[in-house]
């Protein structure tokens, strides 16, 4: 017979860990009822080991208590390809969930290099997938959450693009549409545009003051496009990047591409 310390070393688990197998009726070991002390035998040492074997796979209590009363080996079986197929889903959603970080990382590194300066990149190709009349339309927010690229059913504001046409007198309409990145076999509306111009410029109330900036950026654009000889398409796309704060106020960082010829 064995104590509980005893155990506890040969096993590599701790003493709590052990009353905790008893308090779930994993293993029952004696006990002597004048001093309190646990006197555990071989075959509780093996179910112990039994148990550490499960829970290395991340096995529930609960489902080791119902193997415990009774699993055939096909029972067992079925029980393994549960946990594989929840592992495999958690593998995956690591996975997007890295490309997600990875995704931001580069975002901050866009807002360090192309801030208040003007390039020509591509708008990569974007699969439309909805639109909604204005990004305060909550009433709207259902469709955004089913078309959205989000790990989670939250709504994130990630996946929309603010679309401003204009023209030589100033703003015509503006509206919001839901996109995702073109992917293998997209069903929709494939929107793309081989040269822009493209910036990132900062809102939010830390540096607008909670002021309206689109007569202001929208000159800017105009003066760019002037001084580099571009023509101007009449479009401008809007994506938000990053929001941080400052004095509890907001940064919000947008990413601009302009359509040119």
């Amino acid at each position: 017979m064995y104590t509980i310390g005893q155990v506890a070393k040969f096993l590599g688990v701790s003493r709590d860990t052990l009353k905790f197998y008893e308090e779930k009726e994993l293993v029952k070991p004696k006990q002597n009822m004048e001093n309190g002390y646990r006197s555990y035998d071989r075959f509780d040492i093996y179910d112990i080991a039994t148990v550490n074997f499960y829970r290395e796979m991340d096995i529930e209590i609960k489902k080791i208590q119902q193997l415990r009363k009774s699993k055939s080996v096909e029972g067992i079986k079925s029980l393994l390809e549960e946990k594989e197929q929840e592992v495999a889903e958690e593998i995956e959603y690591k996975k997007l969930m890295l490309k997600k970080l990875q995704m931001i990382k580069e975002d901050c590194e866009k807002i360090e290099q192309f801030s208040g300066t003007y390039t020509i990149r591509e708008m990569k190709p974007l699969e439309i997938k909805g639109e909604i009349e204005h990004i305060n339309s909550y009433d709207e927010y259902e469709t955004l959450k089913e078309n959205m690229d989000s790990l989670k059913n939250a709504v994130t504001l990630s996946s929309l693009r603010r679309v401003i046409r204009f023209n030589d007198e100033g703003i015509l309409e503006e509206k919001f549409i839901i996109v995702r990145r073109v992917e293998d076999s997209p069903k929709g509306e494939i929107l793309s545009h081989p040269k822009c111009m493209y910036t990132i410029i900062e809102d939010g109330r830390w540096s607008t003051g909670g002021k309206n900036i689109d007569q202001n950026v929208e000159a800017n654009v105009r003066k760019a496009a002037l001084e580099n000889g571009y023509e101007l398409l009449g479009l401008v796309y809007i994506n938000q990047l990053l929001t941080t704060y400052e004095d509890g106020l907001e940064r919000v960082f947008l990413e601009m591409y302009v359509p040119i010829k």
